[in-house]
């Protein structure tokens, strides 16, 4: 096989890679019942004017199973936390003990669960359709290659096969995020 569909192959894996790195990323800012510091990853506070990552401004973690702790390195951040918290929609009341912000993080219900796994399996057909417009790709780039047709033949079996291996790895890695969401 020649370097340029060596390459177009070795592209195309890394990027149906890059779509299931994204798809567990997603998985993960969608809570299934268990308190998880990852809930508060999309959270931004004001620190001093400028937008800052919750976790560089506090230490956030687990005090048990339905319990988030934020702590502050600097006291006066509580009030702005909060808030960030707040304006994150994410479906939390926090509490400021004047030490730490604590979050209880409620119990699913059956109606939230089910709305949660559609979530899931939608975020898996995103990364389903991004892994075939890949294949997509890579089978026009083969095409236009000036290797021999059997090379070419080749070459598009190597894509094929990753990309079913990819779709397998997706239909996985939901089924594991359905049953977490769906566990009482």
């Amino acid at each position: 096989m020649n370097e340029e569909l060596k390459f177009i192959i070795d592209s195309t894996k890394e990027l149906m890679q890059n779509a299931i790195t994204h798809l567990e990323k997603e998985f993960r800012n969608i809570r299934a019942g268990k308190a998880s510091p990852s809930m508060l990853g999309s959270v931004t506070v004001d620190y001093y004017g400028s937008q800052t990552p919750l976790t560089q401004v506090a230490n956030v973690s687990t005090m048990d199973a339905h319990t988030i702790t934020v702590q502050p390195w600097e006291k006066q951040m509580l009030h702005e936390i909060e808030k960030a918290i707040m304006v994150a929609n994410l479906g939390f009341n926090p509490m400021n003990n004047g030490e730490i912000v604590i979050i209880n993080v409620p119990v699913l219900t059956e109606e939230r669960r089910k709305e949660l796994s559609k979530q899931a399996k939608a975020e898996a057909e995103i990364a389903k359709v991004s892994i075939r417009n890949d294949r997509k790709d890579a089978m026009h780039e083969i095409k236009k290659d000036d290797a021999s047709e059997d090379m070419k033949a080749n070459a598009e079996i190597d894509i094929q096969k990753l990309t079913d291996m990819f779709i397998a790895k997706v239909d996985e890695l939901y089924k594991i995020k359905d049953q977490e969401i769906m566990k009482v």
